[in-house]
């Protein structure tokens, strides 16, 4: 999985107020967000891929509960928006 430099930023820096040119730390702008090391940043791709999982994993949980509370099955909830 090729993991791009503005993931990683999204992740670290979630509320954003930076820009990257490029794929380097040289080319972040920090406009209105404390600014992070180039560790913090090269360190960030390491956890990408497990921060991701752990996200998408919260949303299928929230989904479940959600579907669970309403008494329906997932395959239910397709017919009902498609």
């Amino acid at each position: 999985m090729k993991i791009y430099p503005d993931e990683v930023l999204t992740m670290l820096i979630p509320d954003g107020g930076w820009v990257i040119t490029g794929d380097t730390y040289e080319g972040i702008e920090f406009l209105t967000c404390e600014p992070i090391t180039e560790k913090q940043f090269l360190d960030g791709f390491a956890q990408y891929e497990t921060w991701k999982n752990n996200q998408e994993a919260e949303k299928k949980a929230q989904r479940a509960a959600l579907l669970e509370r309403l008494g329906l099955t997932a395959d239910e909830a397709k017919l009902l928006i498609g």
